[in-house]
């Protein structure tokens, strides 16, 4: 018999027990505290079969730009299953019912990392968009060196750094998981690891980088993230990375939205066939780790403000995660029949109007679209979007939104 609950306090070692089956404990003093901090940051479901517990599931609140709006986003931070549960369907059920839970109390938007593309359709979410990961040696940065000292950060100054990471600048895409103690497991998960940063005359953290490295020697240094709130501050971090160029052959960072790095970088090319195959190897590698899914229609395009024209068109949306749901789930997923007019205003509303074109799309498709991962002439030849070509045309022209991008590692 299967079962799915709320976590409950002791329910902890449950919950250790399955996090070492799969290799996320470390079989420490550490571990009730990482799991402790991991359900202060939301909260948690368990799925039990036969009274013992094989999932765990936790839920982080947050936060989603949507070009000049804020969402309201529900997190599904992670999902683990013990090795006797594999494929008896208590995951499945488990994470649905986690994703319905975070519709229930008003998120907009799911989203998730991934250990596979293409695992969590099934549930609705959709692939994002490649991310940039690039390696360099900050030696050869060119930007002005660092005069300034920075401030050591460390694992204590999670709630500081946790503001400073919700003031940063915000673009397309961008999510925040509210709780600080979201950030403090994230600096838990990436230890060793140690941060920089600068405070104001008032003494707030105004920008700073967190950074894990498995040789504090030499690296490769990697950098989980960097908050700042404008161009100088950013240019002041990338100055910090130039001074560590004496010690450290390589840093490893996540490429911001609207930049390229190797703008940054003298001969990047030249150091790449150097390096290539090395332990420092210098380079650019693509990267799609995240999906996410609409949770209610309507209330994303309420917020929805497209300035390019208007259209109007039926939508037909499928959401497979309804066979997933329990029987008493109040949320049943957005699949149905709308009336969708794109614009500014946008907006959706149960039914159809007479004589428009007709838009069939899965809820992980439909998502993507309206996020600007892809085009709607890209959707149709990968993924499970269709409509006539007109209509297509049309919201290619309408839909051209920034890339987006959480900027925040779930």
């Amino acid at each position: 018999m299967q079962l799915i609950r709320p976590y409950r306090p002791a329910d902890q070692n449950d919950a250790i027990r399955i996090w070492g089956e799969i290799g996320w404990s470390r079989n420490t003093l550490e571990d009730p505290l990482r799991i402790q901090t991991t359900v202060a940051a939301g909260s948690a479901m368990v799925g039990l079969i036969d009274d013992s517990i094989e999932c765990f599931v936790v839920i982080a609140p947050g936060m989603i730009r949507y070009q000049d709006e804020a969402l309201r986003f529900g997190c599904i931070a992670s999902v683990s299953t013990g090795r006797v549960a594999r494929k008896q369907g208590i995951a499945a059920r488990t994470t649905a019912a986690a994703v319905a839970q975070v519709a229930a109390e008003g998120a907009h938007v799911a989203g998730l990392t991934t250990f596979e593309l293409g695992y969590y359709n099934r549930f609705g979410f959709g692939t994002g968009n490649y991310l940039h990961q690039v390696t360099f040696d900050p030696a050869l940065l060119v930007v002005p060196e660092n005069r300034r000292m920075p401030l050591r950060l460390g694992h204590d100054d999670w709630r500081q750094i946790h503001a400073s990471r919700l003031r940063r600048i915000h673009q397309h895409g961008y999510c925040d998981l509210l709780n600080p103690e979201a950030t403090r497991i994230a600096m838990f998960d990436s230890a060793p690891s140690f941060g920089l940063g600068y405070r104001d005359e008032q003494g707030e953290l105004t920008h700073h980088i967190w950074i894990a490295a498995e040789s504090m020697r030499s690296g490769p240094y990697q950098i989980r993230w960097m908050s700042y709130r404008n161009r100088a501050e950013f240019l002041e971090l990338m100055g910090l990375l130039r001074n560590l160029g004496d010690q450290v052959h390589a840093v490893r960072i996540w490429e911001p939205p609207t930049l390229r790095l190797l703008d940054l970088v003298q001969s990047p090319r030249r150091a790449n066939r150097l390096t290539k195959d090395g332990a420092f190897a210098s380079g650019v590698e693509a990267h799609a780790y995240w999906q996410m899914r609409i949770l209610d229609l309507v209330g994303c395009l309420q917020k929805t403000v497209l300035s390019g024209g208007e259209l109007d068109f039926n939508l037909h949306l499928t959401d497979p995660i309804e066979r997933f749901l329990p029987e008493d789930a109040s949320w049943r997923g957005v699949g149905g029949r709308y009336r969708v007019h794109l614009g500014a205003p946008s907006y959706a509303e149960p039914g159809e109007g007479p004589d428009l074109p007709l838009l069939t799309a899965s809820v992980g498709a439909f998502t993507r679209l309206w996020l600007g991962v892809l085009p709607a002439s890209g959707l149709v030849l990968t993924d499970e979007l269709t409509g006539p070509p007109e209509l297509i045309d049309a919201l290619d022209r309408l839909i051209r939104l920034p890339v987006p991008t959480p900027d925040w590692m779930f």
